[in-house]
């Protein structure tokens, strides 16, 4: 005879609770997508800025290839606007399944400090690697008399000039507030443009004619003749504009300001599918044709894993917030 006690019956109940509660965290913690072979369908590669600008640029240049590692078919969704930040608010919101990654700039650790961004950089996304970092460039319009910087510098000081940059945030635009108004005292008026590439063709065309941007928008320009440059951030002269000197050359040191591109994935992605991602990206971006690539628009290629991704994407807001609060500057 098989008795039974009200503890017992209390004990079943409980186990039988604790049952079907942990059975639901596991639906939750691991939904369909997750336990799927990824990737499944179409990626999605969010480029928070038009095209012509550096992040663009490298995923343009890799967009074949890693549709060829990950077998599924890749394509470049340009949400430019409010320098980077609704590129940026579009994949923090989208579904962290790995379909959809941020490849994005310097911008996005300058951006984060602001509440007017409308993403935290740090706790909203996964990172996955920096693939490449490049210097800023100053240019001119070639109708512009002036031949070097010390000869812009005068010219500033006698007649009001403006600047384009790529967008209010960016880093070529806080590198030019700092050298133009912080360093140098010469009250230049920023215009700011959705991207590099509509910053370079306002120079291009004249209007203004002055301009800072990371090396990759400007480059083929300058080649030509339809813009001339005048200084570089970069520690040493660049192999492809050897008679451009860098701004330490020219007395300026602790210019050594750079854009990267990044790739970060919105939070809550399985930690698999980020490691895949880094796998991924790092096998394209080592392939010859593709440093190739990447080194003719004057990128230094790297493959930072997550970790020191996410690192380095810490010590950047770190420094850029430094920057803005020595310039006072604000999101517009």
């Amino acid at each position: 005879m098989i008795t039974h006690t009200n503890e017992g019956h209390c004990d079943i109940r409980r186990k039988s609770v604790l049952g079907l509660m942990l059975s639901g965290l596991s639906a939750f913690a691991a939904p369909s997508w997750a336990q799927s072979k990824w990737p499944d369908r179409l990626i999605r590669i969010v480029v928070p800025f038009v095209p012509g600008g550096p992040p663009d640029a490298v995923a343009r240049i890799i967009q074949a290839k890693l549709s060829e590692t990950l077998g599924q078919a890749v394509v470049i969704d340009n949400k430019g606007g409010a320098g980077g930040n609704i590129g940026a608010q579009t994949v923090a919101k989208s579904l962290p399944d790995g379909n959809t990654i941020l490849i994005t700039s310097t911008a996005f650790a300058i951006n984060t400090q602001f509440v007017e961004s409308g993403y935290n950089a740090e706790s909203d996304f996964l990172a996955v690697t920096i693939a490449a970092t490049q210097p800023h460039v100053f240019v001119t319009h070639p109708s512009l008399p002036v031949r070097n910087l010390k000869e812009l510098i005068s010219l500033a000081k006698t007649s009001p000039l403006a600047f384009a940059t790529p967008g209010s945030g960016t880093a070529p635009h806080l590198t030019a507030e700092r050298l133009f108004n912080l360093t140098l005292k010469l009250d230049m008026t920023p215009i700011h443009y959705r991207g590099a590439g509509q910053a370079v063709g306002s120079v291009v065309a004249g209007e203004p004619k002055i301009g800072c941007m990371a090396m990759a928008g400007p480059l083929q320009n300058i080649k030509a003749g339809r813009l001339r440059a005048l200084a570089v951030t970069s520690p040493q002269r660049l192999p492809s504009l050897p008679d451009v000197p860098t701004l330490g050359e020219l007395g300026y040191q602790n210019f050594l300001d750079s854009t990267w591109v990044g790739a970060f994935l919105p939070a809550g992605t399985p930690a698999p599918i980020q490691s895949k991602w880094y796998e991924a990206l790092s096998k394209v971006l080592a392939m010859p044709e593709i440093r190739e690539k990447i080194q003719a628009q004057a990128f230094e290629s790297l493959t930072e894993t997550p970790t020191k991704t996410a690192e380095y994407l810490h010590e950047e807001i770190q420094r850029w917030g430094e920057v803005t609060r020595r310039i006072g500057y604000k999101p517009e």
